[in-house]
């Protein structure tokens, strides 16, 4: 009998703790057939993330009580096509969190604010052939680990406003953890918004201190993103610039979505802008569609070009994607499929 009631209540308490807390497994198998042709060379082959980056995670949240919630995210990127797994690390992102009507405290890596309106405000995001590819404009080794102005964000601590109507934000800063003036320093970013029915218009501003390639040199990048869906169509407008250590790229975007059939038709139009040098630009127009097998897989095709200046050499956003000659264009294609789960 008492072995029995023992049982009883050790079910009874694992029932309670279960119905106070979850932890799901999720992730995106996205995998492509691309091929990319330069005026010296190309390639084919498969392709991650055309349409969504590949990725594993674990996420759990528990209820505190009082309306306080406690969370975690720990989130992996994955190769489809070897099945590779970042050796396996939690880059994309790894946070615990404490949630309540104050808003929302984040702590770990994350992505920046900057970097989630490049994402928003583009109607291929920052995957596949049309992906913007905004991120470190100016260097790929410059106030962090990651660039000048990089993706996402290692020592981070973040705060995310409360449901206030329309209005979101987010401010980040992510801590150097180095000690002298030559290390890698720190990062900053805040974002503001406003997303209501069918408006959505967002700004964000980040700053990347010092670093290994640039100590005591301050890159700061500027964006401001805005969308509007009207049903039957959605454009969408992005204008963004990255400057520090005398340097500074622009970035022009417009692009549309617009439902068309079982699927999605997407388009978009990118110029990046050297203000500093000449016959440094680049120019990318891509053309996208997307093909809803169910509410979780989806068969996608994709087409872009990007035509560089005599001195420049940026390449297109696919994982295949080689870095051209200077001077040289690129075009690209492929077709794919991408299945959430």
């Amino acid at each position: 009998m008492k072995r029995t009631f023992l049982a009883l209540a050790a079910l009874t308490a694992s029932a309670g703790a279960m119905a106070q807390s979850s932890v799901t497994v999720f992730g995106v198998a996205d995998v492509s057939v691309a091929h990319i042709s330069t005026s010296t060379k190309s390639v084919s082959g498969l392709a991650n993330g055309g349409n969504s980056s590949s990725r594993l995670g674990f996420r759990g949240v528990e209820d505190l009580g009082g309306g306080l919630k406690a969370g975690f995210w720990l989130e992996g990127s994955l190769s489809v096509d070897d099945g590779t797994a970042s050796g396996f690390k939690f880059d994309r992102r790894s946070t615990v969190s404490l949630l309540g009507n104050f808003g929302e405290l984040r702590l770990g890596r994350d992505k920046t604010p900057a970097y989630q309106n490049l994402e928003t405000f583009h109607a291929f995001g920052d995957t596949g052939m049309g992906a913007i590819n905004g991120h470190n404009l100016i260097t790929s080794t410059g106030g962090t680990a990651e660039g000048s102005n990089p993706k996402r964000v290692s020592n981070g601590i973040s705060y995310l406003l409360p449901k206030l109507g329309g209005v979101y934000g987010q401010v980040t800063h992510s801590f150097g953890e180095q000690s002298g003036s030559s290390s890698l320093a720190s990062n900053t970013g805040l974002r503001l918004g406003y997303a209501n029915g069918p408006v959505n218009v967002a700004a964000a501003y980040e700053i990347s201190r010092g670093g290994s390639a640039a100590a005591g040199v301050d890159y700061k990048t500027f964006n401001i993103g805005a969308s509007y869906d009207f049903g039957v169509v959605t454009p969408m407008l992005l204008l963004a610039s990255d400057r520090g250590n005398d340097k500074r790229v622009d970035l022009y975007s417009v692009g549309v979505k617009m439902p068309l059939g079982a699927g999605e038709l997407r388009a978009a139009y990118t110029w990046y802008k050297d203000k500093k040098q000449s016959d440094v630009d680049s120019q990318r127009l891509a053309l996208g569609y997307g093909y809803k097998l169910s509410k979780r897989t989806e068969i996608y095709a994709a087409v872009a070009r990007m035509s560089n200046d005599d001195k420049a050499s940026r390449k297109l956003g696919s994982s295949l994607s080689p870095t051209p000659v200077v001077g040289k264009s690129l075009t690209g294609y492929e077709i794919g499929l991408r299945h959430n789960f």
